[in-house]
């Protein structure tokens, strides 16, 4: 009998059945002694979830940092010294380091081994005896297909074309059609959407996926594959108006609300002030939860992604060093208004905040970095990661990543048609304006750019630039401006073209078609 290998690492901060998670690894599993009982059902649900962590805190290039590095509000960025596979992503050019051909050979395994433990688990269903709980049983299937669903999205956002294993296989299968990617998204997501409880979102344990999150993310998954493949459906299975009933239905009954201050959603923007909201507030509808008890030995449960976007080798209380990967543009800056509080809630401005940082080791420098995903500093300018864990500010980082959040509900029900657009739209606008909020129309144009301004820099932008059009988001991004390696000027060219030929998809990693003995196929413009 095959064996089946099941590491499940348990999560501090991922808090099920009422309690946080021991730290325990199952091994030398097989299909003849496992699976049998709810405990080992719960066992494998925690292994999706970590799963789905692993890939999600993914050190290096991981999905947030791609989704800003090819976007319009980030450059490539990094060390003067280091190899330039952040421009290749950058300029959607090849030709900048034509030796990164395996920028994302690592997300590409974890994806399909996070997928694994999912099909696993749902082909398994039927041998465990869930002692007559079919409710237990829907809800773990539910969550399952969830996590399934999400990893598939980002998988076929990034690459378009890709193998589709809705079960356990070792058969080198072919990329699938992105229709029938999108139908298996759909169909786990419907799935999870009717048969999760109709909990609000404060009577479910920290982390888990709740009926919210699905409905969400099935709006989420609406507006990009109708926009990006021209589409008036989700493959015959969501139409408009049910997406827009999904986001209602959020909208009325889940409990999810705005928080009062933008800037308390982030730790670093709030932490001098101390009004952090808390990684469960209100507005958070789904995360990828993090803790710092990673180690140097494989077990991954930080949030290692996030170090990129740091200083670039320099801290200032309650900022943290970090690579320096994603520096952020003037024009972002500038897209704010001075009395929109997001601003300074979302990016640091070096010289606007009076910091010290020597950008001599710094590619592509502009003056500006991410404020809401970023290392920090205690007020002696130490990493708040000392003491925690093995204390590397490199591995043991334990911000959440914040997936959907409930401003991106109302708009996105706004920009479907609610009735209550309008409302929706000023419900975001006012929190950002405060006192000097004025209300104006609530339009496409309007819509899509308010969602500019409040989702910048959470890895959503390059989607939505995307979702309006292959063209629309080329001109969006292309660019000639001049910025700096360290203090010396360089002259940046972001071109249209490549962006076109690539149709904004990334390059699928030159291992895995090595391996596949030419099964799968390079994207164009690769």
């Amino acid at each position: 009998m095959k064996n089946t290998y099941i590491y499940i690492l348990f999560l501090g901060l991922l808090s099920l059945s009422s309690c946080s998670l021991d730290a325990e690894l199952y091994t030398q599993q097989t299909d003849a002694n496992f699976y049998k009982n709810t405990n080992d059902a719960f066992a494998a649900l925690v292994g999706c979830y970590d799963g789905l962590q692993v890939i999600g805190g993914k050190g290096g290039f991981g999905f947030p940092v791609i989704s800003e590095v090819m976007a319009d509000d980030c450059f490539g960025g990094g060390g003067t010294n280091d190899g330039y596979g952040s421009q290749v992503m950058d300029e959607f050019d090849i030709s900048r380091s034509p030796g990164d051909v395996d920028l994302f050979n690592d997300n590409w395994q974890l994806y399909y081994k996070a997928l694994y433990r999912c099909n696993v688990f749902l082909t398994k269903m039927d041998q465990i005896n869930w002692e007559g709980d079919d409710a237990l049983r829907v809800a773990y299937e539910s969550e399952t297909r969830f996590i399934r669903a999400y990893l598939y999205f980002e998988m076929v956002r990034l690459w378009g074309n890709i193998p589709l294993l809705t079960e356990p296989s070792s058969d080198n299968i072919p990329q699938a059609n992105p229709d029938d990617v999108y139908a298996v998204i759909a169909q786990d997501l419907i799935f999870a959407a009717e048969n999760l409880p109709d909990e609000t979102y404060d009577t479910v344990d920290s982390g888990r996926v709740t009926k919210w999150a699905a409905k969400s993310m099935l709006g989420r998954v609406y507006l990009y594959y109708t926009g990006y493949y021209g589409k008036t459906d989700l493959v015959g299975l969501v139409s408009k108006a049910d997406a827009l009933g999904h986001l209602e239905d959020v909208i009325a009954n889940s409990g999810h609300d705005l928080v009062d201050d933008f800037s308390s959603l982030w730790p670093a923007a709030s932490e001098v002030a101390g009004t952090y909201a808390g990684e469960d507030n209100k507005e958070n509808v789904f995360s990828i939860k993090f803790t710092y008890t990673g180690d140097w030995n494989g077990n991954t449960d930080g949030n290692a992604w996030l170090v990129m976007f740091g200083l670039r080798g320099f801290s200032s209380y309650p900022y943290g060093q970090g690579w320096g990967v994603g520096t952020v543009s003037q024009g972002l800056w500038d897209a704010y208004s001075s009395n929109d509080t997001r601003r300074v809630a979302s990016v640091i401005g070096i010289e606007e905040e009076g910091l010290g940082l020597n950008k001599d080791n710094q590619r592509e420098y502009t003056g500006y970095y991410t404020k809401k995903y970023t290392p920090m500093s205690d007020e002696n300018d130490n990493p708040v990661t000392d003491g925690l864990g093995v204390g590397s500010f490199q591995i043991s980082q334990f911000q959440d990543y914040i997936v959907m959040r409930y401003s991106d509900v109302l708009l996105m029900a706004a920009e479907l048609g609610s009735a209550n657009a309008q409302d929706y739209f000023d419900q975001v606008r006012q929190r950002a304006y405060q006192d000097n909020f004025t209300s104006i129309p609530v339009n496409q144009a309007n819509i899509m750019n308010e969602r500019h301004l409040e989702f910048a820099l959470e890895g959503i932008r390059y989607w939505d630039l995307l979702r309006q059009g292959v063209d629309a988001a080329a001109a969006e991004i292309a660019e000639t401006t001049t910025i700096s390696d360290g203090s010396t000027p360089i002259t940046k060219t972001i071109t249209a073209a490549k962006i076109q030929a690539t149709k904004g998809l990334a390059q699928i990693p030159n291992t895995q078609i090595t391996l596949s003995g030419g099964v799968l196929q390079q994207n164009a413009g690769w």
